[in-house]
């Protein structure tokens, strides 16, 4: 069993960092519950929405029929049609190459992660080769954003409060994309909308509970709908959405 990196916080607020050989007690996480903490919600990437929006695999699969037709063009100039087409098939062999890569690459990535929300706080066991379990208690996240999905499937994006960061080479591709600031995001999962209000209920709940709340909490989920008819179709969810649960488009 390859070493885990465990990252975790103490009570202070800082980071600990150790191998852990032991297998899990309880799939996706490092240790057993405490007491009064139960699991509430557990899940992966879906592989085929991991490789299209993390892997570019529709970019790749595209570029390569690019190449492809831009040899046949060049090879009719000088060839007769049927004999111009076989000087594409070393093209597209390359390309079903890569796209069996990339498919590979997102499937292995799906099997080895397991998300797990807890009613305390969000657990990410990530990564293939090296795997690391990032706890990430509810007090210290200032905020979600979900990436909805015109398939249900979504990305829900977590923002560290206070001077807490993440390398996004190491936790890559589950961070939020095209962000300065490396965000740990729950890549990909199915049924993303219910996950997001669950979240939502969860740390709203707990935040109260605790007595912890502070002016930098948003417990509420911010939706990025990509639905064809844009804001719109973001106000048309809100109605679907659990109480607590806000709604915008972009």
């Amino acid at each position: 069993m390859p070493p885990r990196i465990v990252l975790n916080r103490n009570c202070n607020g800082s980071l600990l960092m150790h191998d852990d050989f032991a297998m899990e007690p309880i799939q996706g996480l490092p240790g057993n519950l405490p007491a009064g903490e139960r699991i509430l919600w557990q899940g992966r990437p879906d592989w085929w929405a991991l490789a299209k929006s993390a892997l570019a695999f529709q970019w790749v699969c595209g570029y390569f029929l690019l190449l492809a037709g831009w040899q046949l063009l060049s090879a009719v100039d000088h060839t007769p049609f049927p004999q111009a087409i076989p000087t594409t098939f070393p093209v597209l062999f390359f390309g079903l190459v890569a796209a069996g890569l990339l498919l590979l690459t997102a499937y292995i990535q799906a099997r080895a992660t397991v998300y797990t929300l807890t009613n305390r706080r969000i657990v990410m066991r990530v990564g293939a080769a090296l795997t690391m379990t990032l706890n990430l208690p509810f007090t210290e996240i200032g905020r979600a954003d979900l990436d909805l999905r015109r398939d249900g499937t979504g990305t829900i994006s977590l923002t560290p409060m206070g001077k807490m960061r993440f390398g996004y080479l190491i936790l890559w591709p589950h961070v939020r994309p095209w962000d300065f600031r490396t965000k740990p995001s729950l890549r990909c999962i199915a049924d993303a909308r219910s996950v997001a209000g669950l979240i939502a209920e969860t740390a709203a709940r707990h935040i109260e509970v605790s007595g912890t709340r502070t002016g930098n909490h948003d417990i509420s989920t911010r939706v990025m709908a990509l639905e064809p008819t844009g804001v719109a179709g973001a106000s048309a969810l809100s109605g679907a959405l659990p109480p607590g649960l806000a709604v915008s488009g972009s």
